[in-house]
C-alpha cells in the first residue's frame, strides 16, 4: 500500500512554543483519515506543513514522494480548507469557485454548482457578508469539488448546523466512493465523523499518541459499570483510562478488551460491560497523562498517574478576474 504523505521526525516551533515535537506519521493513499486531538495539539500545524503552507523547523515531509514546499508538481494536487478560510475582499462564492477551478486540475464545476444549491449558498452575497454557516458551506464545497488527490479539512464544517453537517458528510462520502483520494478530516465532532474515517491519527501536545485503523481501534477499551469492589477486582491489573464513583457504583474505562473468563466473572458479580465510543476513547486517551497505554499508546514524558473523578494551496481570489 502506498502512502500519500510521509512525515519523518518533524518538529515545528513557533517562537518559544513547540507545535510539533519529532512527529513521524504516514497517511495511506486513498483513505479517509481522522486527525484528532484537543485544541492546540498540533493538528493545524501538521496539516499546514504537509500541505506546503508552512515550513518545518526540522525533519522531512514528502507528498506523493516529493517535497511539497514551492513544488508546482505537487501543490495543485493538495487542497487545504480551514475553519477560518480567507478570501479576497468583496469576493462572492462564484469568484472563490472560479479561482479554485484555475488552481485544481480535477475541479468539477457541475459538482460545485450542485453543492451550492444543496447548501443554499447565496449567489449575490459577498462572502464576508455571509453567515458563518454559509461561509463554511463555501469552504467545504471547494474541498469536495476540487477532487484534489490530497485534501485537508481543518474543521471548516463546524460552522454548519447539524442538518448541513450531515449533508456535508453524505456528499463527501458519495463523491469519495466514486473518486477515491486521500482525505484528512480534523474535527472535535468525533462521533459524527466516526462512520466516515477509516484511520485515526491522534495527536496530543505535538506528539502522535496513536495511528491505526478505526476497525482495529474499536474494542480496544471497555467500560465496566457495577459495584465498586467488583469493578476494582476486574481492573486491578489493567491500564485505567478513566474512573468515576456513582454512590456505591463505579464506572471505569480500561484499555484492552476483556477475555471470556473475565466477562463471565463480570456477569456473575453484577458488572455491566459497555462499549466505548470513538469519541469517549479519544477523550480518555488525551486526558490520561500516565505512562504507556497498551502498546505505547498515550506515553508521555514526565507523566503522572491518571486522575480519578467523582461526578493550496489556497487560491488567491480575484473577484474582478472571475466576474
Amino acid at each position: 500500500m502506498s502512502n500519500a504523505v510521509e512525515v519523518r521526525d518533524l518538529t515545528r516551533r513557533h517562537k518559544s512554543a513547540t507545535a510539533l515535537d519529532s512527529v513521524t506519521v504516514s497517511l495511506e493513499a486513498d483513505v479517509i483519515h481522522g486527525l484528532l486531538g484537543r485544541n492546540g495539539a498540533g493538528k493545524t500545524s501538521l496539516m499546514s506543513v504537509a500541505s506546503g503552507q508552512d515550513w518545518p523547523t526540522s525533519g522531512e515531509v514528502s507528498v506523493f514522494g516529493e517535497h511539497p514546499h514551492e513544488n508546482e508538481r505537487v501543490l495543485p494536487h493538495i487542497c487545504f480548507v480551514r475553519e477560518d478560510q480567507k478570501y479576497i475582499e468583496d469576493a462572492m462564492a462564484r469568484h472563490a469557485f472560479a479561482a479554485a477551478a484555475r488552481a485544481y486540475p480535477h475541479w468539477d464545476q457541475h459538482l460545485a454548482d450542485r453543492l451550492a444549491r444543496d447548501f443554499s449558498v447565496p449567489g449575490r452575497t459577498r462572502i464576508k457578508k455571509m453567515s458563518r454557516g454559509q461561509r463554511s458551506a463555501v469552504a467545504v464545497i471547494i474541498g469536495i469539488a476540487s477532487r484534489a488527490e490530497l485534501t485537508f479539512f481543518d474543521e471548516p464544517y463546524t460552522g454548519l448546523d447539524a442538518v448541513a453537517r450531515q449533508l456535508f458528510y453524505d456528499r463527501l462520502l458519495e463523491d469519495y466512493a466514486e473518486h477515491p483520494r486521500t482525505i484528512d478530516l480534523s474535527s472535535h465532532l468525533i462521533d459524527e465523523i466516526a462512520h466516515l474515517i477509516e484511520n485515526v491519527v491522534l495527536i496530543d501536545r505535538g506528539r502522535i499518541l496513536l495511528d491505526e485503523p478505526v476497525d482495529t481501534l474499536r474494542g480496544r477499551a471497555v467500560t465496566l459499570l457495577g459495584p465498586a469492589d467488583a469493578v476494582r477486582d476486574l481492573t486491578d491489573f489493567r491500564q485505567v483510562l478513566h474512573t468515576e464513583s456513582l454512590g456505591r457504583m463505579t464506572r471505569t474505562t480500561v484499555w484492552g478488551a476483556l477475555e471470556e473468563h473475565e466477562l463471565r466473572r463480570a456477569s456473575a458479580r453484577g458488572v455491566e460491560v459497555l462499549a466505548v465510543s470513538l469519541q469517549q476513547l479519544i477523550v480518555h486517551l488525551t486526558s490520561v497523562t500516565a505512562g504507556a497505554v497498551g502498546d505505547g499508546v498515550g506515553a508521555t514524558e514526565g507523566s503522572t498517574a491518571p486522575t480519578t473523578t467523582t461526578p493550496s494551496p489556497n487560491p488567491t481570489i480575484d473577484p474582478e478576474s472571475a466576474s
